[in-house]
């Protein structure tokens, strides 16, 4: 009685055990995918706001256009008629361009409507009243794009996509209509089941792939919209009920415009048959709480009298449909319960190898002879004395002229004769593929986040390696040049490898911080007035040394008609100096690196196409096609000790994407490389009048002895908190014959300069991050003073803050200059001497 009370405790504690553990591993498994779900769409939302911002491009760039041309024509006194003329052929341009004759431009000079296409406005269109209006002039230079709205002339719903000049007032904009809007999805990236919308800030449908009725469409997205502004849907287990009742997960992503891209998958897709799974997992639970019932029953009412055939069918139950009693030691067989077509070919007991003949007649051939040996009277006998209770699997067999899973398994008991164990089977076809379904599903989540950590690994692999290798190099070098400091010919070359190993872990930082920006959208562009040739000509300088230096032919012809344009001459350069970067890096001595820049077309907006091509190992055919994906690189005998992060092309693609422009490459393994870029340009004039009245004619030219005559005897003013950057600036100033008055913050910056002589400093240098006071602040503070040298004394940001963005902010508190770090000691000592001299022209004129 004792052990029967034993067998029943320890029965229960499996059984609590095991409901336990399937009600946690549900609930983890579910979990799971949700997040797994989430981490999915959101990427693919946020893939699809970024096609949609691609595709906006053209509108955003006919716009930029127009502001500038008709900025150009104010600033040259065009009377009004010519403007509208001129507003006429912009709007027959854009309905060609776009391909849509029912866009109408409107164009605001100073408050007064330019006729466009004879459109009668009347007096009651106030365009200041428009929001389109108000938004472009709070946004300057900057496209902005409307929610849907129904236009009081037409009556039709339409977005106004519009953008005011940056130095006149005046707008620019045109309508156009949702219907008109070409969105260039790939249908093929959606999977199957998964709804995308996408839709202005008001929840106004523009495009989408849905199952979902289109009557429905604009309420359930309506209603989307409002939930996810209310914060309804943030998390991975937030949910919708869509048009058929059914729960979908919703992932977006918010554009820079206001529109929202959104994309939805119902919780059938994500879990599949998670639910079947619960059902099993109850049903396992209650046949095995049936099972211990059962045993207690048995236990109580066992008596030695009783039939061994009821005493197994009581411990297998009816869930099989064929059940034999084996004896392992005498190789025979007994039926308890059999199959049809085994019960008319066999009797009802026999020689154990007649039961296994008439299986490998139904068993699938391929798997026949693994059954035969995992269930042959030997392997059973080891099974038993290894004290293997439960040994089984599944494989397909035939019934009629269809195959189908079954479940086998050897059942080994002490209650049962000895050398004797149950062989018994159960058909599983429908759990079966229930679970290879799951188990595809499942295998397909892990080869994608495998995929994804691989190249992620991939990257941090070689990224760490390159980066220790010029490290290496600066702490070997050091190490021999404090060694050597006695040989001034060695130290000196020592240094020149420290200087050159530094410069290329500098390249390697700028490359991971420019992708890391690219990823999170942060990447800004600016417009402005620019020499094409020269921008290009200053990018190509230095390679042309580094080439001559390798031994290796650089040649370029800059042909363009045309060279001022608008445009971003830092941009430009990064992808020329990405470009012929490579083009070194991958080439040997005696190879060839050349450029070749022309003006495909002249206009409005120009075309200019750049091509690097050089003579070196080139790439394989089946690179190519990975060239500009993130972490990518060529691991080839010739290529795998090159240092680099594998992002300069994913770089180089987006900044060309993102200018407007497109990239070709062409490359064969060592024949070299040829990269096309195409790019296009707004003209601009040849002279800048404004720069020239704001220039003095004194700091035009410098004084004999250059720089170094300039700079001699000047009192600088250097705040840096760190100290080793403190005594290096110190130093290197010091010997070009500065004296340098040093502080450690921003507010001991702002105090001397407070306690000096009016015009007895020439000139601040401020690091933009330091205690107490940063560099902006303190430069507000100083042009705040109540002097007249403070509002005239240069002031120039010496910082590693190197982005767009630090520029333009040190620009609004009011510096003159930036020097990024590392310092470029000649450029810091040019700009300190253009300034000065710049100063100097002011106050004698």
């Amino acid at each position: 009685m004792l052990a029967v009370l034993a067998r029943m405790r320890l029965s229960i504690a499996v059984f609590v055990v095991f409901v336990v553990l399937a009600v946690a591993g549900g609930m983890v498994l579910r979990d799971t995918l949700l997040r797994n779900a989430n981490a999915s769409n959101t990427a693919l939302s946020r893939y699809y706001a970024s096609e949609t911002d691609s595709n906006l491009v053209t509108y955003e760039a006919l716009l930029d256009f127009g502001t500038t041309s008709i900025e150009q024509r104010i600033h040259n006194d065009n009377p009004w008629g010519s403007l509208e003329a001129w507003a006429e052929t912009y709007c027959q341009r854009i309905r060609s361009v776009l391909g849509d004759d029912s866009i109408n431009v409107y164009g605001v000079i100073d408050g007064e409507v330019l006729n466009v296409s004879g459109i009668e406005l009347g007096d009651e269109f106030q365009p200041q009243e428009r929001t389109w209006y108000q938004t472009a002039m709070e946004n300057r230079g900057t496209p902005v794009f409307t929610d849907v709205y129904r236009d009081v002339l037409t009556g039709r719903n339409v977005v106004t996509v519009a953008q005011a000049c940056d130095n006149i007032d005046a707008v620019l904009a045109f309508d156009v209509y949702p219907e008109s809007f070409e969105f260039r999805f790939a249908a093929t990236d959606l999977p199957a089941g998964v709804s995308y919308f996408l839709c202005d800030g008001a929840g106004v449908d523009l495009y989408h792939q849905t199952d979902q009725p289109e009557e429905d469409v604009p309420a359930y997205l309506s209603g989307l919209v409002e939930r996810i502004e209310a914060g309804e849907l943030e998390g991975h287990d937030a949910f919708v009920i869509d048009s058929h009742g059914e729960r979908r997960a919703v992932d977006y992503s918010r554009l820079a415009n206001g529109w929202y891209s959104i994309v939805t998958t119902p919780y059938s897709l994500i879990l599949g048959d998670l639910t079947n799974v619960y059902v099993v997992f109850v049903g396992m639970g209650a046949a095995f709480l049936a099972a211990l019932v059962a045993m207690a029953v048995r236990d109580w009412r066992r008596s030695k009298a009783m039939e061994r055939t009821n005493e197994t069918v009581r411990v297998l139950g009816n869930s099989y449909y064929a059940i034999y009693l084996v004896n392992y030691k005498t190789g025979t067989y007994e039926m308890i319960k059999g199959s049809d077509y085994v019960r008319e070919r066999i009797p009802e007991s026999g020689p154990y190898e007649e039961l296994l003949r008439t299986a490998s007649e139904v068993i699938e051939e391929a798997t026949f002879q693994e059954f035969e040996e995992s269930f042959s009277a030997d392997n059973i006998r080891e099974l038993v004395a290894g004290r293997v209770r439960d040994y089984g699997g599944d494989f397909l067999r035939k019934f009629g002229e269809k195959y189908r899973w079954v479940n086998v398994r050897v059942l080994y008991d002490e209650s049962l004769s000895p050398e004797e164990v149950v062989l018994c089977f159960r058909e599983v076809d429908a759990e079966k593929q229930r679970q290879l379904r799951e188990r595809h599903y499942l295998e397909q989540a892990l080869d994608t986040a495998q995929d994804s950590l691989e190249a992620k690994q991939a990257f941090f692999n070689n990224m760490s390696h390159d980066m220790r290798t010029p490290l290496n190099a600066i702490i070997g070098l050091t190490e021999l040049a404090r060694r050597d400091v006695g040989d001034a010919e060695k130290t000196a070359d020592y240094l020149r490898r420290i200087e050159q190993s530094g410069r290329q872990l500098l390249t390697l930082v700028s490359d991971i911080l420019d992708i890391s920006r690219m990823e999170s959208g942060k990447v800004s562009f600016t417009s402005e007035r620019m020499d094409l040739a020269r921008t290009l000509e200053d990018a190509m300088a230095t390679f042309e040394i580094q080439a001559r230096e390798q031994g290796k032919t650089f040649t370029s012809d800059v042909r363009v008609p045309d060279p001022y344009v608008y445009g971003d001459p830092m941009r430009l350069s990064q992808v020329v100096n990405n470009l012929l970067s490579n083009a070194l890096k991958y080439t040997n001595p005696g190879d060839s690196v050349s450029v070749t820049v022309r003006q495909e077309d002249r206009g409005d907006v120009g075309s200019y196409k750049i091509v690097v091509a050089d003579t070196g190992i080139g790439m394989s055919e089946d690179y190519l096609p990975h060239l500009f994906e993130l972490y990518a690189r060529e691991q080839r005998f010739g290529t795998s000790q090159t240092v680099g992060t594998g992002l300069g092309m994913p770089i180089t693609k987006s900044l060309v994407t993102q200018m407007g422009g497109s990239i070709e490459v062409e490359s064969q393994l060592d024949v070299g490389t040829t990269f096309t870029v195409t790019l296009p340009f707004s003209p601009a004039p040849a002279e800048d009048p404004a720069a020239c009245a704001a220039t003095p004619a004194v700091a035009a030219e410098m004084p004999e002895g250059g720089e170094a005559e300039v700079l001699r005897g000047a009192r600088v003013l250097l705040a840096e908190d760190n100290e080793i950057n403190m005594e290096i600036s110190t130093e290197l100033l010091s010997g070009a014959g500065v004296e340098v008055i040093q502080a450690w913050n921003g507010r001991e910056a702002l105090d001397a300069f407070a306690a000096s002589e009016p015009g007895s400093v020439d000139a601040i240098l401020l690091d933009m991050k330091m205690p107490e006071m940063d560099g902006c602040e303190a430069a507000r503070a100083i042009r705040a003073l109540d002097r007249a040298d403070a509002r005239e004394v240069p002031i120039v940001a010496v910082t590693a803050n190197a982005f767009a963005e630090d520029v333009a902010a040190t620009t609004a508190a009011g510096m003159d200059a930036h020097v990024s770090k590392p310092i470029d000691f000649t450029v810091l000592c040019h700009t300190l001497a253009t300034l000065m001299l710049r100063r100097r022209g002011g106050e004698t004129r």
